[in-house]
């Protein structure tokens, strides 16, 4: 493994912002450190930089024990949230900065400068100044920068949460054409589930200072670790209850939820159970053989509110009892007019392999 985190912890005082994380990173992946604000994912970045000092626990980088090595000996680069770019220098003196301080030859220098700047598609900026630039190609300098020193490790720090969605949507392929192209292992700190979920080859997910779950995007959103996980990837329809066998029964429902044979795995008792909106079905009609089957599960309600977002509508559906539930319905005709409206009445119903089971 390139990256390796061994019981790392880092404190402020009293106060624990990296509580005990280990984890691997594997040459030439696209690894996310994905968490709420607070969770500790820009402190670990740091102390991958060599600016921040763990407390205990060990960071070993291509073999090496970085304690001790200072940032500047470290196999890294970091690209900053804010770009950091020198606003009197020139877009090739801004990539070249860092070859001149490691006193490169002026030939070599200008050659892997022309180089980065192709890469980043700036070749034709290289006399602007960053404030000729907009901020996507600010944050392209930025990279340029990182990269043309050819670290064996991109370090970025939100890099894109500065930019308008349009911008940032346009950088996430970048970002990920240049990761693909240069081979470099990038570790990206984001709060942005998306972002994350679209770049990332794997992704840990961290809350109060410690992992939750290192998995690839697929499985943090089909198959998290617990019920945070399910609740932080993507939206998700949550209830608290206890198992028996494959039924699962909870206050705030009035059916028992069947689930598949073995879908509970060695989980018993008080669990949660978790279905995505997009795996229920929503009908004005109740269908035959659904609601009423022993392989099925459903509920009748009435919509209470509805958001239209382009590619699906997002449903509430009130259930009898009172509970919400979330719907997510496609919309495959080319209308915005053709969601229900609120006060239809409507019948829910999903298959017993769209629920998760989770311990609290």
């Amino acid at each position: 493994m390139l990256i390796q985190c061994e019981n790392v912890t880092k404190r402020f005082g009293s106060f624990t912002a990296v509580d005990d994380v280990s984890l691997e990173i594997a040459a030439g992946e696209f690894f996310s450190l994905l968490g709420p604000s607070g969770c500790g994912k820009t402190t670990l970045l740091r102390m991958l930089a060599g600016l921040e000092t763990p407390s205990s626990g060990r960071i070993v980088i291509d073999g090496v024990d970085m304690a001790g090595v200072p940032p500047n000996r470290r196999p890294v680069n970091m690209v900053f949230q804010s770009y950091a770019v020198f606003p009197h220098m020139t877009v090739a003196d801004n990539v070249a900065y860092g070859l001149k301080i490691d006193r490169v030859p002026a030939p070599e220098r200008e050659a892997r400068v022309a180089e980065a700047l192709a890469l980043v598609k700036l070749a034709d900026f290289a006399r602007r100044r960053p404030d000729q630039l907009s901020g996507g190609q600010r944050q392209r300098v930025a990279l340029a920068r990182a990269l043309v020193k050819r670290p064996k490790v991109l370090l970025l720090d939100e890099p894109l949460s500065a930019l308008d969605a349009k911008l940032r949507d346009a950088m996430r392929g970048e970002l990920a054409a240049i990761q693909r192209e240069v081979g470099v292992t990038f570790v990206m700190v984001t709060h942005d589930q998306d972002e994350a979920l679209a770049l990332a080859s794997r992704c840990a997910l961290m809350i109060n200072g410690t992992l939750q779950q290192v998995a690839s995007p697929g499985d943090l959103y089909e198959f998290p670790a617990n019920r945070f996980v399910a609740d932080f990837i993507g939206t998700i329809n949550l209830f608290e209850g206890t198992l028996a066998g494959s039924l699962f029964t909870s206050p705030a429902l009035d059916t028992p939820i069947r689930l598949e044979p073995g879908a509970t795995g060695t989980i018993a008792g008080p669990v949660w159970v978790g279905i995505r909106p997009e795996k229920i079905a929503m009908t004005q009609a109740k269908q035959p053989g659904t609601v009423d089957s022993l392989q099925a599960n459903g509920a009748h309600g009435t919509i209470v509110t509805s958001a239209y977002l382009g590619a699906v509508t997002l449903y509430d559906v009130q259930a009898g009892n009172g509970t919400m539930f979330k719907v997510s319905s496609a919309n495959a005709e080319r209308s915005a007019s053709q969601a229900l409206p609120a006060g239809t009445p409507v019948w829910l119903h999903w298959s017993p392999s769209a629920p998760m089971v989770l311990p609290g």
